[in-house]
C-alpha cells in the first residue's frame, strides 16, 4: 500500500488499470481462468484510487510485454553494486532520484525518445489524486499490564490509562499508530528487527506519580532524551530531599502545560542559580502568565 501512494505520488496521477502477478499481498486465492479473490485490504486502496486490478495468468510471460525483461534490468541498474542506506526513508529518496535519471534513457520499443519523453505525453491521460490513502493494516489487541503492544516481535509503549483495554493497533510501512475510542492515543516511528522495545516516557506520568522512583531506573526513563536545561535541573533537584517526588510533580505540570514552558523555566532557574521545585514552577507560572498576555 505503501508503494501504492509512492508510486502514484512519484506518477503524478493514477493509471486506470493496474496488472498484478498474483503476489499474496494483493490475491488471496487464485481460481480458474481470470477468476480472482482479491485481498479485502487492497480492494479497499483499490476503491480509494479508483483503479481497475487485473491479474495476470501463472506462467503466462507475455501477458505482461516488456515487465519481466525490465525488472531484471531495473534490479542491475539500481542495486548492483548494493547499495546501503541508513533508513528506508533515506532509500526511498534515493530512488525516487535514480528514476528520474534513469528515465533519460531510451524507451524501450521508442529507442529514437527517452522515456521521461514518451512518460510526458502519457502523464496528462492519469487520474488526478484528491487524497491520498490512509495504507495501515488493522489489528485488535489488549494493552499489556506494562502499559505495551506487541508488533512483529516488538513492543510500542501507550499511555498508562489504558492498560489491560483492547485497542486498534494500526501498522503502516513506517508508523505504529494505536486507536481508543476513535483517537490516535501513541504513534510510534515503526522499528524492525525483534525484541526492541519502542517507549515514549510521557505514557508512563501518572505510574511515576505513584511511584517517583521509577524515574531513576525505569527502563522508559533511563535514556529519556529531555532538553538540556530540564536534564541539568533534573540532576539537581533529585538530590534533594524527596528529590524523586518534586521532579515528577515538574513533568506532571509540563504534561499539561507543554515542554516549553518547563524548558524556559528550567533556563531561568539555572541563570539565577537556584534551582529548586518551587522556584522552577514560579519561573514556568510567569512564563504561562507573559504568554497569554501576548495573545
Amino acid at each position: 500500500m505503501d508503494a501504492h501512494n509512492r508510486a502514484f505520488a512519484f506518477f503524478g496521477g493514477v493509471p486506470a488499470r493496474l496488472i498484478y502477478d498474483n503476489l499474496k499481498a494483493v490475491v488471496d486465492t487464485v481460481f480458474t481462468g481470470k477468476e480472482r479473490q482479491f485481498n479485502r485490504r487492497f480492494l479497499t486502496l483499490a476503491n480509494h484510487y479508483l483503479f481497475e486490478p487485473v491479474a495476470c495468468t501463472p506462467a503466462s510471460g507475455w501477458e505482461k510485454g516488456q515487465v519481466e525483461n525490465q525488472v531484471g534490468n531495473v534490479r542491475e541498474w539500481l542495486f548492483t553494486p548494493l547499495a546501503r542506506f541508513a533508513s528506508f526513508a533515506d532509500l526511498n529518496d534515493w530512488l525516487a532520484i535514480r528514476c528520474k535519471e534513469l528515465a533519460q534513457r531510451s524507451h524501450p520499443t521508442q529507442s529514437l525518445r527517452t522515456i521521461a519523453a514518451c512518460f510526458a505525453e502519457e502523464q496528462p491521460h492519469l487520474r488526478p489524486i484528491t487524497a491520498c490513502f490512509d495504507g495501515y493494516v488493522e489489528h485488535m489487541m489488549r494493552v499489556s499490564s506494562t502499559c505495551l503492544v506487541r508488533v512483529d516481535r516488538n513492543r510500542y509503549s501507550v499511555p498508562a490509562g489504558v492498560a489491560g483495554q483492547a485497542v486498534s493497533v494500526r501498522t503502516t510501512a513506517d508508523q505504529v499508530r494505536v486507536v481508543a475510542h476513535g483517537e490516535v492515543i501513541a504513534a510510534h516511528p515503526r522499528v524492525f528487527g525483534r525484541d526492541q522495545l519502542i517507549c515514549d516516557p510521557w505514557h508512563y506520568l501518572t505510574v511515576l506519580e505513584k511511584k517517583p522512583g521509577a524515574l531513576r531506573n525505569g527502563a522508559p526513563f533511563v535514556a529519556w532524551d529531555l532538553p538540556r536545561p530540564i536534564q541539568i535541573v533534573r540532576e539537581r533537584i533529585v538530590k534533594q530531599p524527596k528529590g524523586d517526588r518534586a521532579f515528577v510533580e515538574l513533568l506532571m505540570l509540563a504534561g499539561e502545560a507543554g515542554l516549553d514552558a518547563l524548558t524556559v523555566a528550567c533556563e531561568l532557574a539555572l541563570e539565577g542559580d537556584v534551582v529548586n521545585a518551587p522556584i522552577v514552577n514560579c519561573h514556568r507560572y510567569d512564563y504561562l502568565l507573559g504568554a497569554a498576555n501576548v495573545h
